[in-house]
């Protein structure tokens, strides 16, 4: 654990070696961005955060043996592109003609294309995560083409350059975007120095298992999470949108991941960490206490699943 170092949105360092200065600092900047980011929602905000993309993702990630900080970030840049991408791609003017051939169908023809460039598009976000990683070692072309050829993706490397570029400006080359990792991470090191009986050390590995699933069984989670906030078991459309607010907040998921690993290793501290928490971010220890239990409950559900007799 002394050696596995961490991200910030723009350095890396070791669990342990950063001044307490530089953590008030970053944490201050994740909050600042995940606030900013929070006020700007779009209405397609978590639409490519799919458990099987989520999980391609991963899976690429893993094969290529990138840091997991990598696929998160990956999967950060794929939603804000494919976004971005679609919006502009669906507000342009339709093409002389096109309406008369086909009535309805532009649509159509639009999600068709980046039905085909979608992998690479993927996998593109997945490169371009890798060259901002600190440490992690970067795709270059002949492994990314070698790799997209064992999963049956045949493709130039100048094919893969102009996917690249394509992502680039799309994302107006604004690459560094903070993901649920690195708020993870961060809160981790400032609660081990808030609270230095607090195992962190142990607690690390144990969180990276936990986003992981949270990130998996996302849809699930915040789902049985929004119902036991309204009190419904069919909230209404304008309750799903508001409640969006709630999916993509970022410091919320980082402390509700850690608790979860509290609950699970030292339950005995559960309530003193929550409390912390609270303190370190200003969320109230009851919306953590509630986005840890039904995290835990899912968790149960998935190890002990319900059969029916």
């Amino acid at each position: 654990m002394a050696n596995r170092s961490f991200c910030s949105p723009n350095h890396s360092f070791k669990f342990g070696e950063v001044s307490f200065d530089l953590l008030t600092d970053f944490l201050v900047n994740l909050n600042k961005r995940n606030k900013d980011n929070l006020n700007h929602l779009s209405k397609c905000s978590g639409t490519f955060k799919d458990k099987r993309l989520v999980e391609y993702v991963f899976l690429i990630a893993k094969e290529l043996r990138l840091d997991p900080l990598v696929g998160y970030h990956a999967i950060e840049l794929l939603q804000r592109f494919m976004v971005k991408h679609l919006t502009d791609l669906l507000t342009t003017p339709t093409p002389q003609g096109a309406a008369a051939d086909q009535p309805g169908s532009y649509e159509d023809v639009i999600f068709d294309k980046i039905e085909g460039k979608f992998p690479l598009i993927v996998f593109s976000c997945v490169q371009l995560a890798s060259k901002l990683s600190l440490h992690s070692h970067i795709i270059d072309n002949n492994t990314a083409v070698q790799f997209l050829h064992s999963v049956g993706h045949s493709v130039s490397k100048q094919t893969l350059m102009k996917s690249e570029l394509m992502v680039l400006k799309g994302l107006e080359f604004r690459l560094n975007a903070p993901n649920p990792l690195t708020y993870v991470e961060i809160l981790l090191e400032v609660l081990g120095h808030n609270e230095p009986s607090s195992p962190v050390d142990r607690l690390y590995d144990l969180c990276h298992h936990v986003l992981q699933f949270v990130s998996l069984q996302r849809t699930a989670i915040y789902d049985t999470l929004l119902r036991s906030t309204v009190r419904s078991v069919s909230p209404s459309r304008e309750q799903r949108e508001t409640f969006v607010t709630v999916t993509e907040d970022c410091m919320l998921l980082g402390v509700g991941v850690i608790a979860v690993a509290v609950f699970i290793l030292r339950f005995k501290k559960w309530e003193q960490v929550v409390e912390e928490l609270s303190h370190i971010t200003a969320i109230s220890r009851k919306s953590i206490s509630d986005f840890a239990l039904v995290t835990l409950t899912h968790i149960v559900r998935s190890n002990f699943p319900v059969t029916s007799t």
